[in-house]
């Protein structure tokens, strides 16, 4: 039995140069991650390399044109290390490159075309002496990180291989195999804060305030927001079910023929906000604030998004969009109609200011155990494809890709809030009462 006090052993890791590696949006703690990560290769032998600013010198990456220190990688020191756990920012920059763009079955990985920017990548990180890669990011990221796996998994036998380990990030918590990403809590207790100072304005000026929250893909973090801000209503993707959802036909853009997608019933959800706002005045609250998330803009009426460019992830550009405008200009609409006279809603987007704020100390101490776990996935049990999870008291699981990603598509499954879960019921509880029967027609 190992003694309490007893730091881990200082054996040599049998790696000799690792990379580290951050892609996608900022998220507070991403240095304490990369830093913990860094220190425990470090200080067993290890030399570590940072890759400047994601994948994106990797993804064009020429023989002839060798990487340079400093431009596209770092050589990581104690030094370079010092106090930078909870620092602000991301020490080795950040970018959206994505080399496995292309690929979008496994088979696409025998098509040289298709997987070049993988064998860039592959033999870019080979000609800096990198023997095993530790990645950091989003969904997206995490997707990546498996085509980069699978498209060692086709080379020849003798092939030197890079063993990859992904790290969680994502302020939107939204990830499969883990229950809480690093930066989450520091993201909703800023986003929060800004929050309550608009409730106070909206109070002040008997108004209300439509915030348009980050998370593309589930509520997680407009639900903690809400919470946390003392919210009248906050609607997310996982709400657009029943009456609220509906079918609409369109013509493909790119197909030219007729199809169908899933929408929401505009219309409906309105009308529920204004709602939430007819039951406040009920109360003698003529105030209030309104939180939607961001990805309810992938299930706008066609004829909202139409025309509207995607990035190499295929995400929906939301800035080109502006959710929040819309919805704003339509509750005001919709409140005029049923009550005869005008309420003033005013609509901003939050989310970018939390991305690189100060990070809270769980967060610093989550980020600080996925660091550390990626030196224990690589060293200690000698894996490969693993994403390292963490739950209970900062216990350590490594959750194998395939677990995570569709094996036919190659896209990662998203961990919606779910229905009449716990979490969900709680801002239930906590918003403004209505009665959706009371839903003026």
């Amino acid at each position: 039995m190992t003694e309490s006090l007893t730091r881990p052993y200082a054996e040599q890791s049998g790696l000799r140069r690792v990379a580290i590696l951050f892609a996608g949006g900022p998220a507070p703690a991403a240095n304490a991650v990369i830093s913990a990560a860094a220190v425990s290769f470090l200080r067993h032998g290890a030399e570590v390399v940072g890759i400047k600013h994601g994948y994106s010198s990797l993804t064009g990456y020429d023989a002839a044109k060798p990487l340079v220190e400093g431009a596209d990688y770092v050589i990581i020191d104690h030094d370079m290390l010092s106090r930078t756990r909870s620092k602000q920012g991301i020490m080795i920059g950040t970018a959206r490159s994505n080399p496995g763009k292309g690929v979008s079955h496994p088979s696409h990985l025998g098509d040289p075309e298709r997987s070049a920017p993988l064998k860039a990548t592959y033999e870019g990180l080979l000609s800096l002496g990198v023997d095993a890669l530790i990645s950091i990011g989003g969904d997206d990221t995490l997707k990546t990180a498996n085509k980069f796996k699978l498209y060692q998994d086709t080379l020849p036998d003798d092939a030197p291989r890079i063993p990859v380990v992904h790290l969680p990030k994502t302020i939107d918590n939204d990830y499969c195999g883990i229950d809480f990403t690093f930066g989450y809590f520091t993201a909703v207790d800023f986003l929060a804060r800004e929050v309550r100072n608009l409730l106070a304005d909206a109070e002040a000026n008997n108004s209300y305030f439509l915030v348009e929250s980050m998370g593309r893909s589930a509520g997680w973090l407009a639900y903690g927001v809400a919470i946390a801000g003392e919210a009248s209503l906050v609607i997310s993707v996982e709400d657009i079910r029943g009456k609220y959802r509906t079918t609409e036909e369109f013509k493909d853009p790119t197909t030219g023929k007729p199809s169908t997608r899933d929408v929401m019933d505009l219309e409906q959800v309105i009308k529920r906000i204004v709602l939430t706002m007819i039951s406040r005045e009920r109360e003698g609250k003529e105030y209030g604030i309104v939180v939607i998330a961001e990805g309810l803009a992938e299930l706008l009426p066609h004829s909202y998004v139409e025309g509207i460019d995607r990035d190499e992830h295929g995400h929906i550009n939301i800035s080109a969009i502006s959710l929040h405008t819309i919805f704003g200009k339509l509750i005001m609409e919709e409140y005029e109609r049923q009550m005869g006279h005008q309420r003033k809603v005013t609509s901003l987007q939050l989310g970018y200011e939390a991305r690189c704020a100060i990070p809270h100390a769980f967060d610093v101490m989550l980020g600080s155990q996925l660091g550390v776990g990626a030196f224990r996935a690589l060293v200690e049990e000698k894996l490969n494809g693993v994403m390292v999870s963490v739950s209970g008291q900062l216990q350590l699981h490594y959750v194998p890709f395939e677990e995570l990603v569709d094996p036919e598509t190659l896209v990662t499954k998203v961990r919606y809030i779910e229905p009449d879960c716990d979490f969900q019921k709680l801002t239930r509880f906590l918003e403004t009462y209505v009665n959706e029967e009371d839903i003026l027609r």
